[in-house]
């Protein structure tokens, strides 16, 4: 902080700022605390959408393995796609303290066979319906994901600026006060020594010239 002159104006201004240092410092704290609480139920759904989706891909897989052993890999190759009817990605948007998060779920539809499979067999279908499966969870987890990077973002910038204003900001106006204050206590002491000083001049000039 530049120096500045010890006046009363001066340490008034300085008061008013440091209220307004303090009333920001309170709003980041809260906005730390709501972030948090929103990270932890953010990373909550995640772990919870991750142990499902992590099942299912267990389950695909051991469907995919059934069906490598009964068609081998280059006849598997040969299966026609899945066609899905997925629906519309339907997204829920909600704001927290401005930053916008959102939840996004995808409506699996009725699935069949792009064109009449040759090969065709129940370990190749139930591969299919399960691998499809994953998609709606995969979803879920992109936006989740993209909200716990975009909250841990806002968090670590709203911290750095609480940190500044509690281990720099607010102490460096608080010692500048201090100095002002005590120099302000140091002129007011001069002006009483003055004024007494000179009434006593004063009062010994009056005497002398009677």
């Amino acid at each position: 902080m530049p120096e500045l002159t010890p006046t009363r104006s001066v340490y008034l201004e300085l008061r008013e700022e440091r209220i307004g240092m303090e009333e920001g410092y309170r709003f980041l704290d809260e906005k730390r605390l709501v972030l948090a609480a929103e990270i932890l139920r953010q990373l909550e759904r995640y772990e919870s959408m991750m142990e499902e989706f992590t099942r299912l891909y267990r389950e695909a897989a051991v469907a995919l393995q059934g069906a490598v052993l009964r068609h081998g890999l280059s006849g598997l190759q040969t299966c026609p796609a899945t066609a899905t009817n997925w629906g519309d990605a339907q997204r829920e948007r909600r704001s927290v303290l401005g930053l916008e998060v959102q939840e996004v779920h995808v409506a699996e539809g009725e699935s069949g066979a792009m064109e009449p499979a040759v090969n065709a067999s129940p370990e190749a279908a139930a591969t299919g319906a399960k691998f499809a499966r994953l998609i709606p969870h995969a979803a879920s987890l992109a936006a989740m994901t993209a909200n716990l990077v975009k909250l841990r973002e806002e968090y670590q910038l709203t911290s750095r600026r609480a940190r500044a204003l509690e281990d720099v900001l607010l102490p460096e106006i608080d010692r500048t006060l201090a100095q002002i204050d005590i120099a302000l206590e140091e002129m007011d002491k001069e002006e009483i020594v003055r004024v007494h000083y000179g009434m006593a001049s004063d009062g010994h000039g009056g005497r002398g010239g009677s």
